[in-house]
Order: C-alpha cells, then structure tokens, then sequence
C-alpha cells in the first residue's frame, strides 16, 4: 500500500498525463495518425469541431482511446503506478513534474472560473 502523499503525487500526476494526451495542443502530433478533426456548419452559420475516429482494429483502438478522458486515465494511473512501483528512483522526476503542472492546472481553472 502507499502512503497518502504518493496518492495525491500519482493522482495530480495521472490528471495531468492524461490531459496532457487527450486535450492539449502540444501532443496533437500523437491523437494525429488516430484522429481526424471535422467540422461541421451549423444552421446559424457557426462551426462545429468534433473528432473522428481512423482507421480499423489497433488504430481505432488506440483512437478510441486517446479520444476517452476516462479510459486514457485508467491507462495512465497504471503506468505511473508501475514505474512508482518498479522504478521509483526513475519515476520520481516525472511523476512530481506532472503532479506540479497538475496543481497549476487546477488552480488555473480555479482562478479563470472566478475571474469571468
């Protein structure tokens, strides 16, 4: 079992991976070879922005995925969990830098929310 402080650490670091490979701008080149993103005109003449899914079997897999919030984070929590677990020494680095930029990203929500 671990100690609540390595909980919070993997909890803020596997939100921030996981948003990190599903929403953010600077891991596009990623989700690209598994999403496509199409647009669609609405009525009123605003677009519309969704994500479609390419290709069949592992590629549709892994798109499915990437386009999950949920899924991607079970996937991410136990990859941090395992090298926490196999290669702490190694992990530690990464898994305290996430969990930093986790913090910032929640207080950033935080104080945007409050200020609009």
């Amino acid at each position: 079992m671990i100690g609540w402080i390595d909980f919070i650490l993997l909890f803020l670091a596997s939100f921030r991976l996981t948003r990190l490979l599903v929403y953010d701008r600077i891991t596009a080149f990623i989700r690209r070879p598994f999403h496509r993103e199409a647009e669609e005109v609405l009525p009123d003449g605003s677009k519309l922005s969704y994500i479609e899914i390419k290709g069949t079997g592992l590629q549709k897999w892994i798109g499915e995925l990437l386009s999950c919030y949920w899924c991607t984070g079970i996937w991410t929590s136990a990859f941090l969990y395992f090298i926490f677990i196999y290669m702490t020494d190694q992990a530690a680095p990464l898994i305290l830098i996430l969990a930093i930029a986790g913090c910032a990203a929640i207080l950033e929500s935080i104080i945007e929310k409050l200020t609009f």
